[in-house]
């Protein structure tokens, strides 16, 4: 039974330098038609594809902040009239501090949301121009605080580090005014350059200068040694939380679980098919319109796909992959099938095993993508 939903709203005030999302300016953009054809993508799938209730859902972007009063109102009664959800649903919104009033943070709290991911960066606003982020180091704080005024509990923050022209030390300053916030959860990624993107263009002409990879690795130790000092367990490569403060929503990727997946560019996992929407705005509604799934590709996953992915993506938690539930899952034990990759990778000292679990290393984890690659393309269908 799939339990949770993403929903993809592409609008931006501002596009930012390193983003490769599926997005728009929003001015000039036809939101309220595409809010009307998401609210028929998910009628549609639901008549195919019935749950009996979702556990998370997760609004993402794009930045759906960046939508007025009543369109972000409007969203809320679609999600809220469409899906159907249990008691202990985890509903996050992303949002960026420009984005944010008090009315819309109220428009939120009063739709049921519950958890806000906020998106930060970096707190020195130099590097904040940069990166083509509209905001401020105060207008962060300010928006944490309006935020918990409402009465929001479950906040996270994203943070990236190896900008351009980052230092230790500004990163480290970063650091401790996020944990000045005192929220309950926190993301840290390093930039990764992708194509489409204006750093992708700058790096092409060699007018993008990184810290580099030794300077990027010291980054993610420190991000790793701060959380554990004030408290926050990694329970994933790239987040860390109190105790209870989750993302559950993210799990369900690492958890290699189905998923519901809305809107312009969205991806889905459901009934054993890993499916990705068209991403132009025009012909996601237009073929909502003729009534037609707005579907770019879709691919059956093999159950050594299933396999490998159980693997690279369980990997991304701090306890590994479960040795048990992998038996149960496929009736085959994960040790014996990736005996090879296993044994290198622990002589390598990047993983560790037991009786219950496979997991990555701390150095592991600062090697995390080869780690992953070395579990694709060894199953057999």
């Amino acid at each position: 039974m799939i339990k949770s939903a993403y929903i993809h709203i592409p609008f931006c005030h501002h596009i930012c330098h390193y983003c490769d999302f599926n997005k728009v300016f929003l001015q000039g953009q036809p939101v309220d038609d595409y809010l009307e054809a998401l609210e028929q993508e998910i009628a549609m799938t639901l008549n195919n594809c019935r749950t009996e209730h979702l556990e998370t859902i997760f609004v993402g972007g794009g930045t759906p902040t960046a939508l007025n009063e009543k369109q972000l109102d409007r969203l809320c009664r679609i999600i809220r009239n469409n899906l159907p959800t249990g008691e202990q649903l985890e509903f996050t919104f992303e949002a960026n501090s420009g984005d944010l009033s008090v009315e819309k943070l109220q428009i939120l709290k009063d739709a049921g949301v519950n958890r806000i991911s906020l998106g930060a960066q970096t707190f020195n606003d130099e590097l904040l121009k940069k990166i083509g982020r509209a905001h401020c180091a105060n207008d962060i704080i300010h928006s944490i605080a309006a935020i918990k005024k409402i009465g929001f509990k479950n906040i996270s923050i994203d943070l990236i580090f190896s900008l351009p022209g980052q230092t230790i030390v500004d990163f480290k300053e970063t650091l401790q005014e996020a944990f000045s916030l005192e929220i309950p959860h926190y993301s840290g990624y390093s930039l990764i350059i992708e194509p489409k993107t204006v750093f992708y263009n700058l790096m092409q002409r060699g007018k993008l200068l990184t810290p580099g990879e030794d300077v990027e690795a010291e980054m993610y130790e420190l991000l790793m040694e701060e959380m554990e000092l004030h408290g926050y367990r990694q329970y994933e490569i790239s987040n860390f939380s109190k105790q209870g403060f989750e993302s559950r929503h993210n799990l369900t990727y690492w958890n290699n679980e189905e998923y519901f997946g809305f809107g312009a560019g969205a991806h889905s996992y459901v009934d054993g098919f890993r499916r990705s929407n068209v991403g132009p705005l025009k012909k996601y509604m237009e073929m909502i319109k003729k009534g037609d799934f707005p579907v770019l590709e879709e691919n059956k996953v093999s159950k050594a796909e299933q396999m490998e992915e159980e693997m690279f993506l369980g990997l991304r938690k701090k306890e590994g992959v479960s040795i048990p539930k992998f038996f149960h899952k496929f009736g085959l034990d994960p040790i014996s099938l990736f005996q090879n990759e296993i044994t290198s990778s622990v002589q390598k000292g990047w993983l560790e095993t037991n009786s219950k679990n496979i997991y990555l290393t701390k150095r592991g984890r600062l090697l995390g993508n080869e780690v992953f690659q070395s579990f694709l393309g060894i199953c057999n269908d």
